[in-house]
């Protein structure tokens, strides 16, 4: 049954915790259609370039269904699907449009990084010596990995719900609605900021054992051995189990804070269901 999400005479911005809090409510009310959506988009993955374009919607069909639920305007999967289906490849275009920046920034990022660090570096060890080479490498690597950390969730921010208008408004293409983004998020991107790390805490878990832990015995393992690729095999089927369960909570994440955003900057403007949003203050 679906929960109870606002009223428009009482929207009110949302805080970093109930951001956090109310994509987890509609994760857990809707676990078995969103794990099933997310099942389907991870299977899709294996397959380049069309497949890829359908992980994109249906990525974009869950955070349209999140959504549906908290403007009181709910859909099934097949009524969400026939306004996802035919923007299959714009899809796939903010996909790839988001990565290529996020790839560029990230260069950019490691190479400032890089230098800041380089210098600390020079300047601490010409003040501490030979002594000091150590400290001083280490103050570098620390430098650089919170410049690029900051830098990247920062831009990361202001395209973390990219796809959404295109699964939510009508009459625009991927490039508008990954300018929709960029636009929507410009007030807010410190909170947002906070939202994505405490998203990325919550998520951690999962992320360790099913994505990390694999991994690790396949450190001490000789590659090309039989024992090497059955460990293999299992790392990436247990991947693949870490994604469908990450991937529907960040999804619900991007509706909650598109309907956030636009609650601040235009009112929304749209039938919300009663009571308002006294449980997530």
């Amino acid at each position: 049954m679906s929960e109870n999400f606002g009223s428009p005479s009482q929207i009110q911005p949302l805080s970093l915790g109930n951001v956090v809090t109310a994509a987890v409510r509609l994760y857990r009310s809707h676990l078995k259609t969103y794990l099933k959506l997310a099942l389907i988009a991870h299977l899709w993955i294996i397959i380049p370039i069309y497949g890829w374009a359908k992980y994109a919607a249906i990525s974009g069909l869950i955070s349209r269904l999140a959504f549906g639920e908290l403007v009181y305007q709910p859909e099934n999967v097949q009524t969400a699907s026939s306004h996802i289906n035919p923007r299959l490849w714009s899809f796939l275009r903010v996909g790839f449009q988001v990565s290529i920046y996020l790839l560029v920034i990230y260069l950019g990022l490691a190479i400032a990084g890089g230098i800041v660090g380089g210098l600390l570096g020079v300047v601490l060890g010409g003040i501490l010596g030979s002594t000091g080479v150590i400290v001083a490498t280490t103050l570098a690597i620390i430098v650089t990995v919170v410049i690029m950390l900051l830098g990247l969730t920062w831009f990361y921010s202001r395209w973390v719900v990219a796809e959404v208008p295109l699964a939510v408004e009508e009459n625009i293409n991927g490039g508008e609605s990954v300018a929709r983004s960029w636009d929507l998020t410009k007030a807010s991107v410190l909170r947002i900021q906070g939202v994505v790390l405490v998203a990325c805490v919550v998520t951690f878990p999962l992320v360790f054992v099913f994505n990390y832990i694999p991994q690790l015995f396949l450190v001490k393992l000789e590659q090309g051995s039989t024992i090497y690729g059955i460990v293999y095999v299992i790392s990436l089927i247990s991947g693949l189990v870490g994604g469908v369960f990450v991937m529907p909570f960040w999804q619900a994440l991007k509706a909650v804070l598109y309907f956030d955003l636009r609650s601040r900057r235009e009112g929304l403007g749209l039938q919300l269901r009663e009571p308002p949003l006294q449980d997530f203050r």
